[in-house]
């Protein structure tokens, strides 16, 4: 077999913030499939019954549920924001260096206010009560 040439590894570049945003969209897709199948669960629990659903609910209000789902729902917002600048690549929109800079920056800053919202919104007294 002939010898092929071999991709760039990681070594060969110097890591840029547009590594960390990709890295980081891959992995918020991933946990986004994660997260589904939580949901579908609920879902499922929710239709078995009153009785189901009422054996489910304690864990539903506890903090590390909570936690966990805060981060589901911080791992959509970066998800969906991130999307929207790769879509805004897709349309020629955006690949200048500071153009590129600006989009990250606002994509991690409407991740962190969104998120920090759905934080409140989660935590905040009688969130979840029936």
């Amino acid at each position: 077999m002939a010898e092929r040439p071999l991709s760039p590894h990681l070594s060969v570049y110097r890591w840029a913030y547009t590594m960390t945003l990709s890295i980081l969209h891959r992995a918020s897709g991933a946990a986004l499939a994660v997260a589904l199948v939580g949901l579908v669960l609920w879902l499922v629990s929710a239709s078995l019954g009153r009785d189901c659903y009422a054996t489910l609910l304690p864990l539903l209000r506890s903090l590390p549920f909570k936690l966990v789902a805060w981060l589901a729902a911080l791992a959509l917002i970066y998800h969906g924001c991130n999307g929207l600048r790769h879509l805004a690549w897709d349309l020629g929109w955006g690949f200048e260096r500071a153009d590129a800079r600006r989009s990250a920056a606002l994509v991690v800053a409407a991740t962190v206010l969104a998120g920090a919202f759905c934080l409140y919104l989660i935590l905040r007294r009688g969130a979840g009560a029936p």
